[in-house]
């Protein structure tokens, strides 16, 4: 499992897309694709995809707990 370099994620509050992007790409995630609002995300370790969506609102914290997760960062 990946630790979160950037900040604390358990400690973070993280409300918008854009934060969690700069997060996920400090801890080597990268944008593979775009598609409309929503980014698809890599890992050269993980064998696991991310689809970030990118809109003007805040994130739900469900949204924000699986993508998290997904990422091993928490």
């Amino acid at each position: 499992m990946l630790k979160c370099e950037y900040t604390r994620c358990e400690e973070a509050i993280i409300t918008t897309s854009k934060e969690l992007l700069k997060i996920l790409k400090k801890n080597g995630w990268y944008i593979e694709r775009v598609h409309g609002s929503h980014h698809i995300l890599k890992h050269d370790k993980i064998m696991q995809t991310i689809v970030l969506p990118l809109h003007n609102t805040d994130m739900k914290p469900g949204i924000l707990h699986s993508i998290l997760r997904d990422a091993g960062l928490k």
